[in-house]
């Protein structure tokens, strides 16, 4: 009789292993492309978000003549000082991002920062006024007021609130020790000397709140420079250097808690900004200490302090102040940040993303472009334009500075790549 042979079954061992090899080769090779393709779907819907947004900037300048005010809001003649908290007024603290939630789809939030509001964000009734030093005639609890309280407010649900057209998808970012975080952030210029308060006296003692300060006026005119100034009414018509060569926003990366150098300032005891030059913020002064981790060189050395954990870059998306929604065309996207004293001052706070190489700007004629973090960014150690120090003239800051100033009469050049 013939032998009958079966047909083989299955694989062997060393033909499953060399399967499963193959397959992991593979995708060890389409990972990092799937990672890339899923980045750059991101960094288009980031894009997206900032169009909206110029979109609805220039919707309000035809509805108003005139751009959102960058630190407006009410004020109050009994709080002490600028930079306390109200629950009475917002002490004029308001970004320009608060002035437009009507035009990007925000319509009921706005409403209800527009009108008094009887609850907390736990729902009890809001809280008596605090930290105005002891003055007379405040309110014992009662309604959040039109436009709302001071923008630190934490019970007030308006400015805890995250708006989606605010983040960007690449950024990580969420929850406490922020309030409402933002992206995206008014361009202030190429000069952050007073760009906390502008014109406005700080101080009760010369006045209540929204009075004008010679002093601060002369300062405050010669260094706001930029599309948006605190506490200034803007129209495109101020815009000499033309709405496409000047910048109106920009994108900030919000801070995680990693000491990232791009988003917490170091604690440090600075003199006026007026008096330091970007290359200073990663040292106490020229020639001084590397203030940067040697291991991680984007972060800041372990021993280094930083500004307090609720102090983070973007933090609140309805306050003016430059470390939380504006930034300055000085230090080139992506450096490190520092500011005079505390997160409430002013200092050299430049864009930033979480997108690699760059950060997006928005124009003034609502195009976004991508801007490189290797700008032409001039000379870094040089001081900025003030009223003490060359007022009027054109930026030391390269292409990074021109594009930033809205009036210094500077030709651009080159074509910035959209």
């Amino acid at each position: 009789m013939s032998s009958i042979k079966r047909a083989r079954k299955g694989f062997t061992l060393v033909e499953l292993l060399v399967v499963i090899a193959i397959i992991g080769v593979l995708v060890g090779l389409l990972l990092p492309a799937v990672q890339a393709a899923r980045e750059a779907a991101r960094r288009m819907s980031c894009s997206n978000n900032f169009k909206q947004l110029g979109i609805a900037m220039h919707n309000y300048h035809a509805a108003f003549k005139q751009m959102p005010v960058h630190g407006g809001g009410t004020t109050d003649t009994v709080t002490q000082h600028i930079w306390r908290p109200s629950e009475i007024s917002n002490n004029g603290l308001l970004s320009a991002i608060v002035g437009l939630t009507p035009f990007m789809e925000q319509q009921g939030l706005w409403e209800t920062i527009a009108n008094p509001l009887n609850k907390d964000s736990t729902g009890a009734q809001p809280p008596a006024a605090s930290g105005n030093g002891g003055a007379q005639g405040l309110r014992n609890g009662g309604p959040f007021p039109p436009m709302g309280p001071s923008p630190n407010e934490i019970l007030y649900t308006p400015w805890a609130t995250e708006i989606p057209m605010l983040r960007c998808p690449s950024d990580p970012g969420t929850g406490l020790p922020a309030l409402g975080r933002t992206n995206y952030a008014a361009c202030l210029g190429d000069s952050p000397e007073r760009a906390q308060q502008g014109k406005w006296t700080g101080n009760f003692a010369d006045g209540p709140m929204g009075t004008i300060n010679e002093v601060l006026s002369r300062e405050i005119r010669s260094a706001g420079r930029g599309m948006f100034t605190v506490h200034e009414e803007r129209k495109f018509r101020d815009c000499i250097d033309g709405l496409s060569n000047t910048i109106a926003m920009g994108e900030i990366a919000t801070d995680l808690g990693d000491r990232d150098s791009r988003t917490i300032a170091p604690s440090r005891a600075w003199s006026f900004v007026r008096n330091s030059s970007p290359n200073e913020c990663r040292g106490e002064g020229t020639g001084g200490a590397n203030l940067l981790d040697p291991e991680r060189p984007k972060f800041w050395e372990p021993n280094q302090a930083v500004v307090g954990a609720v102090d983070g870059r973007g933090y609140r998306w309805a306050e003016q102040k430059p470390n939380f929604s504006a930034f300055f065309t000085c230090a080139p996207p992506n450096s490190e940040l520092c500011t005079e004293q505390n997160a409430g001052n002013s200092g050299h706070y430049s864009a930033s993303s979480r997108h690699q190489g760059g950060a997006h700007i928005l124009m003034g004629d609502g195009a976004v472009v991508f801007m490189t973090d290797s700008i032409d960014a001039g000379n870094q150690s040089a001081l900025g334009i003030n009223a003490y120090r060359s007022p009027g003239a054109k930026s030391p800051y390269g292409i990074w500075g021109a594009l930033g100033s809205r009036h210094a009469g500077e030709v651009i050049e080159e074509q910035l790549n959209q």
